[in-house]
């Protein structure tokens, strides 16, 4: 009788593993790359440079 080869089934567990997270990788991508989060990522440039939108907009009071 064949003894079981451990080491190709803990390969195997651990490709498979590998390309479920890809996979999740992949689908959130997606997701980011949605119209909505355009809109945040452009709200967002002003401050990652250092700026303050506040600042610069004027105020409607």
């Amino acid at each position: 009788m064949a003894r079981p080869n451990f080491n190709f089934q803990k390969r195997q567990k651990e490709l498979a593993r590998q390309q479920k997270r890809l996979e999740k990788l992949a689908r959130k991508r997606e997701r980011g790359n949605a119209p909505d989060s355009a809109v945040d990522e452009g709200a967002a440039a002003p401050e990652e440079a250092g700026e303050t939108p506040a600042a610069d907009a004027p105020t409607d009071d």
